[in-house]
């Protein structure tokens, strides 16, 4: 599980998530705040039945520091903040004060915390930095000297056709492994291998790719948004401020962090986010991990991956556009 509270904490974080959406209870709650806290007690807290949120407790944040001592459950616990702050798809100021709170009595000072509160004052600019940072560091492990942009497409500047020769190889391979079914996947989504010039850089999409593949999120805006999601359930390097803050950012706020991502709104669905953290946190298995290589999985049936990095199933209900692609084959 991504977090596991006692039954004493759960209504304490419930409570501080409903106060955050409401702003301290100045406004009243929204359909998608409502439809958020009761997914998140489905998918993360594992709870079954109704959850009746008029009778949360109006969490203090000093009653919230005392009932976590645990610092990674704080952590997980403002990250949940964070997301409520931005579930309804606007930046409320409001909001945005609660969390500061609450992150300030449990003693966070998670990245993520100080790019929502640059998000509140319209410091965009610092934010889009500081998110390029994140995204960076987490996937290559150190700070990279140049901007995302050029960092994501360096093929353009210096082709490796060799390279690109040999992800174009992985078509040769049996039907049903992972280098067969990333030729399909690319091959169908007209997407140009890395090595090509419109490739993007490697180091991100051998395993961004095969995540989509894994989990079953296709390509579209949401499920962009949620194979994002899915990944910083399975690889821990900054997953708040590095991959879940930048797409709710750019996919469902409508704020545009990078060229190639570019901007949509209203991507953010509660049932599916949760279920797809909650997904990527039961992986056994980082493919971001330096240990991980991409091309020594190729061979492997998808399916014998899936079973072998604990890949959950994913319900057709809570894929991208309620659908899962064709591409994807779940572990009988």
């Amino acid at each position: 599980m991504l977090i596991r509270l006692s039954p004493a904490q759960v209504p304490l974080v419930l409570g501080a998530m409903r106060l955050v959406a409401s702003a301290a209870g100045k406004e009243r709650l929204s359909e998608a705040d409502r439809s958020a806290l009761v997914a998140f007690d489905r998918f993360i807290l594992r709870r079954a039945g109704a959850l009746d949120l008029e009778s949360l407790p109006a969490t203090t944040a000093a009653a919230l520091g005392a009932a976590i001592p645990d610092a990674g459950d704080r952590d997980h616990v403002v990250q949940f903040l964070i997301v409520m702050a931005l579930v309804d798809g606007t930046v409320d100021a409001a909001k945005i004060r609660v969390v500061d709170a609450f992150a300030q009595a449990l003693g966070v000072r998670e990245d993520a915390v100080r790019q929502l509160a640059e998000v509140g004052r319209g410091h965009l600019a610092w934010v889009r930095a500081d998110v390029a940072r994140q995204n960076l560091r987490s996937i290559t492990g150190h700070e990279v000297g140049e901007t995302i942009d050029e960092w994501i497409l360096p093929y353009g500047k210096a082709p490796g056709p060799s390279l690109a020769a040999r992800y174009r190889a992985l078509g040769a391979l049996a039907e049903g492994t992972l280098g067969r079914t990333f030729f399909e996947f690319y091959r169908d989504n007209g997407f140009a291998f890395a090595g090509e010039p419109a490739g993007l850089n490697q180091r991100f999409a051998s395993p961004h790719d095969a995540t989509h593949i894994l989990s079953g999120y296709d390509t579209s805006p949401q499920g962009e948004l949620l194979v994002s999601t899915f990944t910083a359930g399975m690889h821990p390097k900054a997953p708040m401020s590095g991959h879940i803050l930048p797409v709710i950012l750019s996919w469902h706020l409508g704020i545009e962090l990078a060229k190639l991502p570019g901007e949509v709104k209203g991507q953010l669905d509660p049932a599916k986010f949760w279920n797809a953290w909650e997904r990527g946190s039961q992986v056994g298995v980082d493919v971001f991990a330096d240990g991980w290589s991409f091309w020594d999985a190729t061979r492997e049936p998808v399916a014998a991956l899936r079973e072998r990095y604990r890949v959950p199933a994913l319900d057709p209900k809570y894929a991208a556009g309620g659908q899962v692609p064709p591409w994807y084959r779940p572990v009988a």
